[in-house]
């Protein structure tokens, strides 16, 4: 488990709880910025120190090494895990470099030096002031707050009204700045995974430009460093999409916090000042206690916790309630009182302070008390839809209208479902198709509506059925797969989940998933690659009822889903899961590493030379809704790097560019990322899994099963799809590659492509 996301609702709630995993978060970003601080002096030592490169280039790689990403959630996808093991990537390979002493520092201060202090002073530095700033207003909004309830009720009702309304002021401000320091906390978080990787790859490629090992060190490592881009880049895509649902959820929050206060349906949360009575002439004091109400059993828990002493943590002590009455000022020159009778102590009444008037009816109403209720209890927030969208017959309809038309009239069309259509032409439409007396329209022949009203129409039907697609109560076990496990697996337990879901549902879906199918086979037109379409129908078709942090996390996972179901629909919705099935307990495998580092230099990225943004499609800009949000120019892989595992890259055993051992290098790399696209890496996994081994010609020896598709690059190389039998296998004199026979031919096989049995 890594660090627990910081839900916005907590600012207002400001529990214990939840000051310790702020405590948790500014502890990281330490040490991240104690890190940085280190690697940046290690550098230093390599361009100052030329005598001593070794035993700097050693502690450069141990800090590598030793350091790990913490990431928000309870899982990482492939692409963040690639990006966790890319410092020790990175730590291996300058220890090769390092025993064979044939590399030199020089220039690293642009490509590694600045942008990393640059990352520490801006990102971290002003995570730092804010903390300042947070503290100060916690020690201001707690003071004032306690001189408030200090004041008699006695006093005039004006001097009490002024007092309510500066607390009320410093507390919204308060709020104010929580909200701000733990939406910044959580997005230098999630933007060190690649402003602090993204350097090192730059110091890499500096280093082997300088020295012009030439193609055989941009061949060890030029498969590695475009795949970890990619990582590199879907997990800031992922980050850019992210960031927006947060900032739309603080957003709701803001406007209507009251309504995001309570947190849990079985128990109400919140501080109280408690009276603790003390023997005469001591009188009695109040103690400030975040008290914890659960209804069912009517236990009272109560924890005593000072901000302003570090956030140190008392004992809890827990009461049963009997019964609870509101204490009126003329008993007490308090306000905001309520007396507690507890049936631990007979005849004993523990007497408590809220912190408001709402507060007070908050506490009154969740303990059953005399005071009127009409307060919250939880959170009412439901988006609005005006339109009355059902998953029936109707709907079935439609959704076949609208697919037909979008595959008749506007496969090629380049953004396909990312352009979006005006607003007030998609809610008439909709309304149009999903009323039985006028929705007898042929889309696919009327030219009254264009191709991006029809899909912006089909999204909006779908998020408009009062249960999402793949429904609530599924929602965790489709997304528990795609958190783990090997691509069998996951594709296994998604299978069976799919045939868990009601009739029409999985009836709908698989049309869907057959019409994207289709959508991502004309990629080369209109640029939607699986992946693509991942991100923008993942939340549309798969969402969590609760709307918080944790649950926006989980964006990225409902993205691989949908890859998942759109690379294998014929299998998932054409085959009846077996009894065999392993579904979701279906052990899981190691994933294959990306390659086996040779013990020699290898040419890596850098960012200034090489923008793969020049060699990937790219998509238009097509609005702002956040389904529709680009993921940038990447191509797909939910095959390669999401869903299903990274396969790994084939060793190149042929010259790729001569230019690369004479410094030209950003040519050379361009060239050679828009090699590798073309190359067939990126090829959907086929069907064709199911032969046998009696199916195999050739000769004896060694046999071996692919567990990738591979599609050959040079004539000395066979091409093979995931469940091939190869026989006569054995090794071959090219590092990384095997030798062996399919189907009567002979040829070269990638090693970590295939399986020996």
């Amino acid at each position: 488990m890594g660090l627990h996301p910081l839900e916005f609702s907590e600012c207002y709630l400001d529990s214990p709880v939840f000051r310790e995993k702020i405590k948790a978060h500014e502890a990281e970003l330490d040490k991240t910025n104690r890190f940085i601080k280190e690697l940046y002096k290690d550098g230093k030592n390599l361009i100052n120190a030329t005598k001593q490169l070794a035993l700097a280039q050693r502690k450069f790689a141990q800090s590598l090494g030793e350091f790990q990403f913490e990431y928000i959630g309870d899982a990482k996808t492939d692409d963040e895990r690639c990006i966790d093991e890319s410092l020790q990537e990175f730590s291996n390979f300058l220890k090769n470099l390092e025993d064979q002493r044939e590399l030199m520092m020089r220039n690293i201060t642009e490509t590694l030096m600045k942008p990393l202090e640059k990352f520490r002073k801006e990102q971290l530095g002003s995570a730092k002031a804010e903390r300042k700033k947070y503290e100060k207003e916690t020690e201001k909004y707690y003071s004032t707050l306690e001189k408030l309830l200090n004041m008699s009720a006695k006093k005039k009702e004006p001097q009490l009204q002024e007092a309510d309304s500066q607390v009320e002021t410093i507390r919204q401000h308060f709020q104010e700045e929580s909200l701000d320091y733990v939406c910044k906390l959580q997005e230098i978080q999630e933007r060190k995974k690649f402003d602090c990787v993204e350097p090192m790859l730059a110091f890499f490629q500096t280093v082997f430009t300088f020295y012009h090992q030439g193609f055989e060190l941009a061949n060890d490592f030029n498969h590695y460093k475009k795949a970890l881009q990619i990582n590199i880049q879907n997990t800031r895509s992922r980050f850019e999409g992210t960031r927006v649902e947060v900032f739309e959820l603080m957003k709701r929050i803001r406007e209507v916090p009251q309504e995001y206060r309570q947190t849990s349906p079985i128990s109400s949360e919140g501080y109280l000042y408690v009276q603790e009575k003390r023997p005469p002439p001591f009188g009695s004091s109040w103690v400030k206690r975040y008290c914890t109400f659960v209804k069912e059993q009517k236990i009272l828990h109560m924890v005593t916790f000072d901000h302003r002493s570090g956030g140190k943590m008392g004992e809890t002590e827990s009461v049963t309630l009997k019964s609870c009455v509101r204490k009126t000022t003329d008993m007490l020159d308090r306000r905001f009182c309520l007396d507690i009778e507890i049936t631990d102590r007979p005849g004993t009444v523990l007497t408590v302070q809220s912190l408001s008037e709402d507060d007070h009816k908050f506490w009154i109403h969740a303990m059953g008390g005399k005071e009127p209720a009409g307060q919250y209890l939880g959170k009412t927030y439901s988006k609005e839809r005006g339109i009355d969208a059902q998953l029936d017959d109707v709907g079935l309809s439609f959704v076949k209208n609208a697919i037909n038309a979008i595959e008749t009239r506007g496969i090629n069309d380049q953004g396909l479902y990312r352009v979006v259509g005006v607003s007030s032409k998609v809610q008439k439409l909709l309304s149009l198709m999903i009323d039985e007396k006028s929705n007898d329209v042929d889309l696919s022949t009327c030219e009254d509506w264009d191709v991006k009203t029809i899909t912006s129409t089909l999204k909006l039907y779908l998020r408009s059925l009062p249960e999402p697609l793949m429904t609530y109560g599924l929602y965790k076990d489709f997304i528990a797969p795609a958190k783990g496990g090997s691509p069998e697996s996951r594709s296994q337990a998604i299978h069976c989940l799919v045939h868990k879901l009601p009739e029409m549902n999985c009836l709908v879906l698989g049309l869907l998933m057959k019409h994207l199918a289709t959508v991502a086979a004309h990629s080369k037109l209109n640029l939607m690659t699986v992946a693509n379409l991942g991100v923008v129908f993942g939340p549309t078709l798969m969402r969590p009822q609760e709307d918080t942090v944790a649950a926006i996390m989980d964006l990225k996972f409902q993205n691989i889903v949908v890859e998942i179901l759109v690379e294998q629909h014929e299998k998932i919705f054409g085959d009846v899961p077996g009894a065999s099935s392993p579904g979701l307990s279906a052990p899981t495998r190691q994933s294959k590493k990306l390659s086996v580092r040779q013990n020699r230099p290898l040419a890596v990225y850098n960012p200034k030379t090489v923008d793969l943004q020049t060699v990937l499609p790219t998509s238009p800009d097509v609005g702002s809704n956040s389904d529709e949000a680009s993921l940038g120019s990447n191509e797909s892989v939910s095959s390669q790097s999401t869903a299903s595992g990274t396969p790994p890259e084939k060793a190149n055993h042929a010259p790729l560019l001569a230019s690369l051992s004479t410094g030209d290098s950003p040519g050379a790399c361009i060239a050679v990322a828009a090699s590798w696209l073309n190359s067939g890496a990126l090829t959907k996994a086929s069907s064709d899994g199911d032969k046998t081994v009696d199916g195999v010609t050739g000769g004896g020896g060694k046999r071996a099963m692919a567990v990738y598709p591979c599609e050959a690059e040079h004539e000395s190389e066979l091409s093979f799809q995931v469940g091939a039998i190869f026989s006569a296998v054995a090794p071959s004199r090219e590092p990384g590659w095997l030798e062996g026979e399919l189907e009567g031919k002979k040829g070269l096989i990638p090693e970590n492509y295939v399986e020996m049995l």
